[in-house]
């Protein structure tokens, strides 16, 4: 037999304790085609920060911004005290993979952040996580989760929800189909991208999770209104 250790071995603990959290899910599809010429026109900026700007940083400082009107998902919930503690800070966990094993590193404060230091803080995240210099202040106080299983290949999942926390997302991987117009016949190249979402559902209702998906999927399909919001 082989002892489970270090990493995995919280997962074990981590998964288990989950079990006890009613998940419910809410899945949409996001059209990024505005997304990905913005994301363009950024980059060359980004690289003379030496940052490198991937759609990531957009998609969490979305969320933060749909966080604001539904703070019930950056929310800590008490089952035995039958409490929920309200968090001011958005920590944005993020899962990264490691040297040993998937981990979920933490961007702080992303509220407060430009798409710039979000994208200059995961860079930091990613790299520390490749060479195992991962802290433990990098790992801890995650309000709210995302899994980019994008990177992997993957379009819809359900996300775990790690607690305390109460809710987390999952983004699938982009890809170029054909859509309709809406109230045409015509047809044009959509670039699509999947989201998943997970809330707990003892205190997180149905209608909250899909008005916060579509208040996040606003600003992904439209990030000029997000940049409007921004300034």
């Amino acid at each position: 037999s082989t002892p489970i250790r270090g990493i995995a071995r919280q997962m074990v603990k981590t998964m288990t304790s989950s079990l006890s959290i009613p998940h419910m899910t809410f899945a949409d599809e996001i059209i990024v085609n505005e997304l990905m010429i913005v994301r363009d026109q950024l980059k060359p900026l980004a690289q003379v920060e030496d940052v490198r700007l991937t759609y990531l940083p957009f998609l969490i400082k979305a969320t933060s911004m749909a966080l604001q009107n539904y703070p019930i998902l950056n929310a800590r919930f008490d089952a035995d005290q039958m409490t929920i503690t309200y968090r001011k800070e958005h920590n944005i966990g993020i899962a990264i993979d490691s040297p040993k094993g998937l981990v979920v590193a933490v961007i702080k404060g992303c509220q407060n952040r430009s798409i710039l230091s979000i994208a200059q803080r995961l860079n930091e995240l990613q790299l520390k996580a490749k060479e195992g210099k991962l802290a433990e202040e990098d790992l801890n106080d995650s309000t709210f989760g995302l899994s980019n299983i994008g990177v992997i290949g993957g379009t819809y999942m359900n996300p775990v929800i790690v607690p305390p926390t109460v809710a987390i997302g999952a983004i699938g991987k982009i890809q170029r189909v054909p859509r309709f117009i809406e109230g045409t016949d015509e047809v044009f190249a959509a670039n699509i991208m999947n989201v998943s979402w997970s809330g707990d559902h003892r205190i997180i209702e149905g209608s909250v999770l899909a008005q916060f998906s579509n208040e996040w999927k606003s600003y992904i399909e439209s990030p000029s209104k997000m940049i409007l919001q921004l300034a």
